[in-house]
């Protein structure tokens, strides 16, 4: 039977909302799990370096599963992968409190680092593949909206559940289970199409470096702001006078910059050269750090200009991602996704220890440290015009 346009429209549109309601659900239960871990270690008595220790498990299973992506997605295909992926996460944070061993909690945060970067990597790899090139932008922008409102929307989850039941209730973990297990049944439903199982071209992901440079170095220019900013941008409003409530506010006003950008940007990627939007963004980015020092002292113009910046700064990865969705395909995409996600764990390493130094040198070095970093990046698109 022949379908009308409406409901071929809805059709066509279903794999791409499955998709996007998966890098939801993924925010939510990444913004749940990291206060949840760390005020249960609290609870427990630990201290904080134990509870950093505990934290960088998540990164070791990420880093450790990543070069192993490619062939993971090969062997079972993205569905069926994207799937065991989101039961082991669902499963793995069942157990966290069946097992209130820190010791025990050590191996688990590690192999649920691993269940997510799987799952962060291919879901987004496959939206790419299976969205036309001339709506790349929005849909992709779409994903990183919802992706940050689900981060957001985490820590709030996590306050209503403890006001419900309490501290000691298992609740927040068993939320978070559950939200797991819907969105596997959305992965699993027929309706979701295989993108193409194509082996990687090159043997080897660093292979890809020369192949894709700037979307690399986006991801490394994100992380290493993200992580930066998020770590001292409020410490940089406290000693520029603002109390410490008014210093955190602005740290999530900013953060939701990220969520209000996204799609219009994306839409304008569709519509205009990419590669000139990446130059544009990074020269916006810049000139918005440039102001910083200025803004500081006035907090209205802070908030505007925060909220802004971050709007355009976190909209480079969503452009650079869309650049690099219009020239690979199956496995090549796959490799490239998986080499991003090394630079990210990289970026996320150095950023905070590089504004760190440059705040040692001037109070102002947050700003100049974030100005220099999206200058420098926007010269790449002029300087490697055949690159992604």
């Amino acid at each position: 039977m022949l379908l009308h346009p409406p409901a071929r429209s809805i059709v066509s549109a279903a794999p791409t909302l499955s998709l996007t309601v998966v890098g939801l659900m993924f925010g939510l239960v990444m913004g749940l799990g990291a206060p949840l871990f760390t005020l249960e270690m609290v609870d427990l008595g630990f201290g904080t370096g134990m509870i950093a220790a505990n934290t960088m498990m998540h990164a070791i299973g990420s880093l450790a599963i990543a070069p192993f992506i490619p062939r993971i997605s090969i062997a079972l295909g993205p569905k069926r992968a994207v799937t065991l992926a989101l039961l082991t996460s669902a499963a793995t944070l069942a157990l966290f409190p069946l097992l209130p061993s820190i010791w025990v909690w050590f191996g688990l945060r590690a192999v649920l680092g691993a269940a997510c970067e799987i799952i962060l990597v291919l879901s987004e790899s496959w939206l790419n593949q299976i969205t036309p090139d001339h709506a790349r932008g929005r849909v992709m922008g779409l994903y990183s909206t919802l992706l940050s409102v689900g981060i957001a929307a985490g820590p709030a989850l996590l306050t209503v559940t403890v006001t419900v039941t309490g501290r000691t209730s298992a609740l927040p973990f068993a939320c978070a289970s559950i939200a797991l297990l819907v969105t596997t049944c959305l992965v699993a439903a027929p309706w979701l199409p295989h993108p193409p199982l194509t082996p990687p071209q090159r043997p080897s992901l660093l292979r890809y470096l020369p192949l894709a440079p700037i979307v690399i170095a986006a991801t490394l220019l994100i992380a290493m702001l993200d992580s930066a900013a998020t770590s001292f941008l409020a410490l940089y409003a406290m000693h520029s006078g603002w109390s410490e409530h008014a210093a955190t506010l602005l740290l999530s006003i900013m953060l939701l910059g990220a969520t209000a950008f996204q799609i219009p940007i994306g839409w304008i990627g569709d519509r205009t050269s990419r590669r000139w939007l990446l130059v544009s963004l990074a020269g916006l980015a810049a000139g918005g750090a440039l102001l910083w020092p200025v803004a500081i002292h006035h907090i209205g113009f802070a908030h505007v200009l925060l909220f802004a910046w971050d709007g355009v700064f976190a909209s480079i990865y969503t452009v650079a991602m869309s650049v690099v969705g219009d020239r690979y395909k199956g496995g090549d995409l796959i490799a490239i996704y998986t080499l991003s996600s090394l630079a990210w764990g990289a970026g996320a390493f150095v950023g905070p220890a590089l504004a760190a130094s440059s705040m040692a040198i001037t109070p102002d070095g947050l700003a100049w440290f974030a100005a220099a970093a999206c200058a420098l990046f926007g010269l790449l698109p002029l300087l490697l015009k055949k690159s992604a």
